[in-house]
């Protein structure tokens, strides 16, 4: 008997057949989807122009917006295009090699943003408990190796989930019943066991996602601690407003992560065209609402708007 070639049930293409159930409902989808996108796009790059202008924003907490920003555009970037070329003209196919890349970028991007969120929580940690410490510790060269280790942890995280993957067969399995490929969802379309790739998917990267969440409470607990032994009442409404903008964006990228995991590991009786919505808006809504949150709460970031757009148009309608 020949040997078992897995490498020939190895699927040239992959076929991602969006949501399943509302395949009329596409088109419709589409636009609200591809608004929010274009808005993200328009949002982050504002915020990165701005922070890249302005020298007076080349601080510690807008240089780690920027890194946000960025994580931000990538991980929208790297599924929303992809997503819009299958709802308006049916273009589902995706190679192997494709489908695996998109795969990593997507969770290597949420891991670096992650990170990013618990070095900005380090940051206003440093910044209400140890201000006169505050410059020599975060320091530019300091942000920039913060930025490094959480592109290495990410990608020390994500890329064995790609050797996970090539290892396995897939007998003919090649409809991902998604809008983007993702570890788990093409490791159920092969016809092995996949228990290693369950094991790894959950220990590791869900681990280091955990180990954050953990630190940046720590993180506000201490900071709590801070304000609370303030004796201004004006210092510690100060003190918080400074973190007020950081907690929102963590509420927007935790609970959607957290609760698409949760209704997709536990919640059964979900509907599955509910699960792809929710996993959908989870790539889209942080990316739309970080500038915004930033751009609304921090005064110098609103200031340098209204300098940079505004005041210019002011000046052309005067002269």
């Amino acid at each position: 008997m020949p040997p078992f070639n897995l490498t020939s049930l190895t699927p040239a293409t992959f076929i991602l057949a969006g949501i399943p159930g509302m395949e009329k409902s596409h088109i419709w989808i589409s636009i609200p989807f591809c608004s929010i996108y274009l808005a993200a796009l328009l949002g982050n790059g504002v915020l990165l122009f701005i922070i890249r202008t302005e020298r007076s924003l080349h601080q510690p907490m807008y240089l780690l917006l920027s890194m946000l920003a960025i994580a931000d555009l990538m991980l929208s970037t790297t599924t929303v295009p992809k997503m819009l070329a299958l709802f308006w003209f049916r273009a589902g196919e995706i190679s192997f090699d494709a489908c695996l890349t998109q795969m990593f970028f997507l969770h290597s991007s949420f891991s670096a943003e992650s990170m990013i969120l618990l070095a900005m929580a380090f940051d206003r940690f440093v910044a209400i408990c140890y201000p006169l410490q505050h410059a020599a510790v975060l320091t530019q060269s300091a942000i920039v190796k913060t930025g490094l280790v959480a592109l290495l942890r990410s990608f020390c995280t994500i890329f064995p989930c790609i050797f996970l993957l090539k290892r396995l067969p897939f007998c003919g399995h090649n409809v991902i019943p998604h809008t983007y490929c993702e570890h788990m969802g093409i490791a159920r379309l092969a016809c092995a066991d996949i228990s290693i790739n369950v094991l790894y998917g959950l220990a590791v990267p869900f681990a280091a996602i955990v180990v954050d969440v953990i630190l940046i409470a720590v993180s506000y607990v201490l900071i709590l601690l801070a304000l609370f032994r303030l004796p201004s009442r004006t210092a510690r409404h100060k003190a918080f407003n400074t973190c007020g903008s950081h907690v929102c964006v963590i509420l927007l990228f935790y609970i959607p992560a957290f609760f698409t995991v949760l209704t997709h590991r536990f919640g059964r009786e979900v509907p599955h065209h509910i699960h792809i919505l929710l996993a959908n808006l989870y790539v889209l809504f942080p990316p739309l609402m970080n500038p915004v949150v930033y751009g609304v709460r921090t005064q110098q970031i609103k200031e340098k708007v209204m300098k940079v757009f505004i005041c210019p148009k002011s000046r052309l309608l005067q002269e």
